[in-house]
C-alpha cells in the first residue's frame, strides 16, 4: 500500500456536528485543519430534532428552510398525553434528515477553509517518542498519515482512537443507549409542526418526528440495563405497530426510505476523559448526549466550539500541554453541560420506577399546572435543570392519587 503524510496545525477525526464546528472555528482563526471522515454519505440513526439554539451556531440553516416544529406531544407508558406549544414563547425548533444536517454543517467548515478528507477511516495514532503526533487512516488508495500539533477525536462513541489514546476505556453495555429508527414516507394526519415522544414502561422511549409534509422519522430505543432485557428489533416492531401509534399516524402502507440502528452514550459526559497532552475528545466520543432525552446535537456542537477555542489559545501561545488543554474541561459551558447531565442521570431511576409510574404522574400533573408543564418541556427539550420542588410535587401527587 502507498503511504502519504500530511502536516496540519490540527487534525480532527470525525466530521459530524462537533468535529465540523471545531474545524470551522479553527479554520476561521487562520489555522491549517484536516477534517477526516470515513463516509460523508453515512446517515447517523437519530431523530434529527434540535432546538432553535442551533441557529446561533449555524445561521446558514435558516437559508435552507428546515422543517419547523412549534409543539410537542409527550406520552406515558399508558399513553397519557401532554401537549405543549412554544409558538409564542421562543423560536421554532427544527427536524432535519441527519444526512442533510451534517452535510450542511460540514460544508460550513469547508467553506471556512478546513480541508476535508472523505472516505478515510481513522484506525490508529502515529507515535513518536511515546507521544501521539498524528493519525493513521485507510482509504481506497492505501494508507495516509495526518500529523498535527493538536489531535481532536470526534468520530463517535465507537471511536477506536478514543480507546487507543488511553483517555477512556470502551463503553460498557450499561453505559449505552441502543436505538433503531427509520425515515418513512406517506400520507398522514400527523400534526406536521409537532414532535411526539413516547416513554416506555422500561428504560427507553420512542418518537415520531415529522421531516416534511409527507416524511417522518420514527424510532425507539432502550438504555442501561434495559439493553440486556429487551431485543431492539422486537421492541421497534412492537412500537411501530402499536394501535396508539397507528392512530396518531392514521395512514396506511408507508414506504420505508431508510432504516438503521446505532448505540449512543447514555450516562453523560466522561468528564475525566476529555483531554490529554495534545488530544481532546468531543461530541459523542466524550459522551455529550443528554441522559433520558438522548439529545446530543446541541451539546456536541458546544463541545466542538469550546475545544476549538481552547486549541486556538494553545496554538497562539505555542504551548500545547495538558495544563493548557485543561481549559476545555474548565470552561463554564462545558461544566454547565456536565452538571445538567449529572442531574438528569440521577433522575433516571426515579422516573422509571414501577414501570414508569413517576413519568406518568409527571405528565398528569403537567396537564393540571401550566408552569409545571413548561418545566417538563424545558427539561426534556432544552436541557433546563428542574428544581428540588419539581420532584417533591411528583411525589406529593403520587401520594394523593
Amino acid at each position: 500500500m502507498s503511504q502519504n503524510s500530511h502536516k496540519f496545525d490540527v487534525v480532527i477525526s470525525g466530521a459530524g456536528p462537533s468535529g465540523s464546528k471545531c474545524a470551522e472555528i479553527l479554520a476561521k482563526a487562520g489555522y491549517n485543519v484536516a477534517l477526516i471522515e470515513k463516509d460523508t454519505t453515512w446517515r447517523k440513526p437519530c431523530g434529527g430534532g434540535v432546538s432553535s439554539r442551533i441557529f446561533k451556531y449555524f445561521p446558514q440553516l435558516r437559508k435552507i428552510n428546515p422543517h419547523r416544529i412549534k409543539s410537542i406531544g409527550m406520552y406515558s407508558a399508558e399513553f397519557d398525553e401532554l401537549k405543549f406549544s412554544w409558538e409564542s414563547m421562543r423560536d421554532d425548533s427544527i427536524v432535519m434528515d441527519r444526512l442533510e444536517l451534517d452535510t450542511t454543517i460540514r460544508n460550513v467548515a469547508v467553506d471556512a477553509g478546513a480541508h476535508l478528507f472523505d472516505n478515510h477511516l481513522s484506525y490508529d495514532f502515529i507515535t513518536k517518542q511515546g507521544k501521539n503526533i498524528g493519525i493513521k487512516t485507510k482509504n481506497a488508495s492505501g494508507s495516509e498519515e495526518f500529523i498535527g500539533k493538536i489531535i481532536i477525536i470526534a468520530d463517535g462513541m465507537s471511536s477506536k482512537l478514543a480507546v487507543k489514546s488511553g483517555l477512556r476505556e470502551r463503553w460498557d453495555i450499561h453505559e449505552l443507549g441502543l436505538a433503531k429508527c427509520a425515515i418513512m414516507e406517506g400520507e398522514t394526519s400527523l400534526d406536521k409542526r409537532c414532535i411526539h415522544v413516547f416513554f416506555r414502561p422500561y428504560k427507553g422511549y420512542g418518537w415520531i418526528f415529522p421531516i416534511s409534509d409527507t416524511k417522518f422519522n420514527i424510532g425507539c430505543g432502550t438504555f442501561e440495563d434495559a439493553n440486556l432485557k429487551f431485543n431492539l428489533n422486537h421492541i421497534y416492531e412492537e412500537f411501530i405497530r402499536d394501535p396508539h401509534i397507528k392512530k396518531i399516524l392514521s395512514g396506511q402502507d408507508y414506504k420505508t426510505l431508510w432504516s438503521a440502528a446505532y448505540p449512543l452514550p447514555a450516562k453523560g459526559v466522561k468528564k475525566n476523559s476529555l483531554y490529554g497532552e495534545n488530544i481532546i475528545l468531543i461530541g459523542d466520543t466524550a459522551g455529550f448526549v443528554s441522559p433520558i432525552s438522548g439529545e446530543g446535537i446541541h451539546p456536541s456542537i458546544v463541545s466542538g466550539k469550546v475545544a476549538a477555542e481552547t486549541a486556538v489559545k494553545a496554538l497562539e501561545e505555542e504551548y500545547i500541554s495538558k495544563s493548557i488543554l485543561k481549559g476545555y474541561r474548565r470552561d463554564q459551558n462545558i461544566n454547565k453541560i456536565i452538571q445538567n447531565f449529572k442531574l438528569k442521570r440521577s433522575m433516571v431511576e426515579f422516573f422509571y420506577e414501577n414501570d414508569g409510574e413517576n413519568l406518568s404522574n409527571m405528565l398528569k400533573l403537567a396537564n393540571q399546572n401550566e408552569l409545571f408543564r413548561e418545566t417538563v418541556v424545558n427539561m426534556f427539550l432544552f436541557n433546563a435543570a428542574p428544581s428540588k420542588e419539581f420532584f417533591a410535587k411528583i411525589k406529593s401527587f403520587a401520594a394523593n392519587n
